[in-house]
């Protein structure tokens, strides 16, 4: 019974925002904001007892909300029967520190609240690794106040030593923690590497997908493929990244590839601890940025996804961009253009244009031809078998190949081709 009272008690939250001008706009709470810190905590498996918000000039540099405030959030706190405060805002450690013992319960920021849902989905071992780490760094500034009774004894007589000892100790041992992960996914990105040029010998385009979390990335994925990824209704339900082969056309083959999930005031160190996933996006093809057209804000998260992409040196690649759950808004005038479809994972609708689009994107003259090859040319067949597809072989009074080429084979190869393939036109042949 205590158990499951305790169970209860520890998710029973009051969620607190502050606006101010002092702040930057990706710092600031709003009203969407805080409804999806909502959502956030309804993820994390918590409930919500309650919003509070506050407008000042500036944070207040000791209780971020200030004094009247704090006060304010404590009664809410004891009427409710909360045990823990969130803030839609990022605080300080010191901040942090004051807040839990003014407010006598468990302080996050919303930082905190994404590391945890972070930690409860991340099922790969290079998921694990990457939430471990941004945990660790978000845990190392914070030490001081942990043992702050202690600190204020450093250097009396007397009581030299216990204090400090302890929190240098947890210093070091977070920091070789800290070190022994960042070579463990060193070693993932070592592995990525080797399979990624692996592909690139095999001219495997990929297709990375991006979008705001809860865009529909899995479902669409899911669609496409065939693949079995858990697609529900809620914020990073898929952390670990996926990838499936799809098959656009009879000459085009892609890899396609799911990537976490992005949202405003994503914590920085979690941006660099999944940057081994995010690599996916750097050596892309292609990016689908899937959007949420049946939210009111997509733009805003349109603007978010966009400054994450270009934080990451990828806003140059070519991209297609995707708005998705169309069927919920089929009176909206949905935005179109050579690089934009309206689809809906869900029912499928909108999905063979998108994947013409994706073909003429990542079409690279790629054809299937007939070969006639002579006998004494039988190590061109080994080079096909290298270079190309090969989908069939007869052996007559010459190696009849069918065979699906690139180009650069193509060229090799004109000679010997008796169908399927012409080369270019010369200039003066016109």
């Amino acid at each position: 019974m205590r158990e499951m009272i305790s169970e209860v008690a520890i998710n029973r939250a009051v969620l607190v925002g502050l606006s101010a001008p002092g702040l930057s706009p990706e710092e600031n709470a709003t009203d969407s904001s805080m409804e999806e810190l909502s959502d956030l905590l309804e993820t994390a498996g918590g409930e919500c007892l309650g919003v509070v918000t506050q407008n000042k000039a500036n944070p207040d540099p000791r209780t971020f909300i200030g004094e009247g405030k704090v006060a304010e959030v404590r009664d809410l706190i004891r009427a409710q029967g909360a045990d823990m405060a969130i803030f839609d805002n990022p605080l300080s450690p010191s901040q942090q520190r004051v807040l839990s013992q003014e407010l006598e319960v468990p302080v996050l920021d919303r930082a905190a609240l994404i590391l945890d849902i972070f930690a409860q989905r991340a099922k790969t071992r290079e998921g694990r690794l990457q939430v471990e780490l941004a945990q660790y760094k978000y845990l190392l500034p914070r030490l001081t106040g942990m043992w702050k009774h202690l600190e204020r004894q450093e250097g009396a007589i007397g009581t030299r030593g216990p204090g400090e000892t302890q929190l240098e100790s947890d210093r070091r041992h977070i920091r070789k923690k800290i070190s022994k992960l960042e070579g463990e996914l060193k070693e993932v990105r070592r592995i990525r590497a080797t399979q990624r040029t692996l592909r690139e010998k095999n001219e495997v385009p990929v297709v990375a997908i991006v979008g705001y979390t809860n865009a529909g990335k899995s479902t669409l994925l899911n669609k496409l493929t065939g693949a079995d990824i858990p697609a529900n209704n809620r914020l990073f339900d898929t952390l670990d990244t996926t990838t499936r082969t799809l098959e656009i056309s009879d000459t085009c083959t892609v890899l396609i590839s799911d990537t976490v999930g992005f949202i405003r005031k994503l914590p920085h160190h979690l941006v660099e601890a999944f940057k081994a996933t995010l690599e996916e996006l750097v050596y892309a093809d292609l990016i689908l940025h899937v959007i949420d057209a049946s939210n009111p804000e997509w733009r805003e998260q349109v603007d978010v996804v966009e400054r994450l992409i270009g934080e990451l040196g990828v806003g140059t690649t070519p991209r297609i961009d995707v708005f998705n759950k169309s069927d919920l808004c089929p009176c909206e005038i949905m935005p179109h253009g050579e690089d934009i479809v309206s689809v809906s994972a869900r029912t499928g609708e909108g999905l063979p244009l998108l994947l013409e689009k994706i073909g003429k994107r990542l079409d690279s003259g790629t054809c299937r031809v007939e070969l006639r090859l002579p006998y004494d040319q039988g190590g061109l067949l080994d080079a096909l078998y290298r270079e190309a597809k090969v989908e069939k072989v007869d052996y007559a009074d010459a190696i009849l190949v069918t065979a699906v080429c690139p180009p650069r084979v193509l060229g090799r190869l004109k000679e010997y081709i008796t169908a399927g393939w012409a080369p270019p036109k010369e200039p003066w042949e016109d």
